[in-house]
């Protein structure tokens, strides 16, 4: 029998979509954040992906000084790969959104792959009150919204990463957005291997129906052949389903309270945790082993965790 395939698991542990009148475990101050990254790698996620917020509302932020002290704890108490947002906010200019991968270095950064419609309106009908102000308005405002990844912003996010040897885990959320990546592949602005998140489910995106991810596997196979790292990542409750469909077809799976406030049908997870947790034990149920760190370093080609900036 040959060796079990090793799978990346990448937890995703606060994000910029959910408030935090969604759930009381959404992880919002530097120290919340920072344990539930800490929680999320021991319990085996070899990637933790970075946003940081405001403490004092909970509201998304790239101000580097939000994002100094989770790095600090991170790099103190963990060896996983820090990956940290270019994307951060959709209501964010792109200059804000890169300020953190640019003054920290990361082994890794996100890298969104087309300007699309991101619309997260639909969830006021879920979620009636809110604590904050900025809660009920940044989700009103995602109606007449448009999250701008222009071919410009592209090169310049990937001209930075280049200087500072930051690879990127390029999130596609349609199918245009894996012909804009095979684009500047092609003209040498990027390399193998190519890590690349596909994204279901949000609205404005590609959908999250099985044949939806079986069209982007095919098209990523057709525009990139072999030289690519697929990884699947659910949003609300296509979050397990889906990452199960894709590691069983051979991708790396995404989880975590930024994609999914869910464990189950109407419950809450408790913890980023929980949910890798939840899917190592599918992972396991498959024959698949769980990367650790240094193999996903190993896989991804990355620099390092003693090269980067924090």
């Amino acid at each position: 029998m040959p060796a079990a395939r090793k799978v990346i698991i990448t937890s995703a542990v606060t994000g910029a979509i959910h408030t935090p009148s969604m759930s009381k475990h959404l992880p919002v101050s530097p120290e919340e954040i920072a344990e539930a990254a800490i929680g999320a790698a021991e319990a085996g996620a070899a990637v933790v992906h970075m946003h940081a917020r405001d403490p004092r509302d909970g509201r998304p932020s790239q101000d580097p000084a939000h994002f100094a002290p989770i790095l600090d704890s991170l790099k103190r108490n963990t060896d996983a790969v820090v990956n940290l947002t270019t994307g951060g906010s959709p209501h964010m200019t792109v200059a804000e959104r890169m300020r953190p991968a640019v003054e920290f270095k990361p082994e890794l950064a996100s890298m969104n792959m087309g300007s699309m419609n991101f619309g997260l309106y639909p969830m006021l009908d879920r979620f009636p009150e809110f604590e904050h102000d900025w809660e009920r308005e940044h989700l009103e405002k995602s109606r007449d919204l448009v999250f701008k990844n222009t071919f410009a912003d592209i090169e310049t996010i990937l001209e930075h990463g280049r200087a500072n040897g930051t690879r990127f885990e390029f999130e596609c959320y349609d199918i245009a957005h894996l012909n804009n990546l095979a684009h500047f592949r092609d003209r040498g602005l990027t390399d193998g291997p190519l890590f690349v998140q596909s994204v279901f489910g949000l609205l404005g995106g590609i959908g999250a129906h099985p044949e939806d991810l079986m069209h982007m596997r095919r098209t990523a196979d057709r525009l990139l052949g072999a030289d690519y790292q697929w990884s699947v990542l659910g949003a609300g409750r296509n979050q397990l389903n889906l990452a199960s469909i894709g590691a069983a077809m051979g991708s790396h799976v995404r989880v975590g309270l930024e994609d999914s406030l869910w464990i189950g049908p109407g419950q809450l997870a408790e913890s980023n945790a929980q949910q890798v947790t939840r899917i190592r034990t599918v992972l396991e149920a498959l024959n698949l082993e769980v990367a650790t760190p240094d193999e996903a370093r190993e896989v991804l080609q990355l620099k390092g965790r003693s090269a980067v900036g924090f």
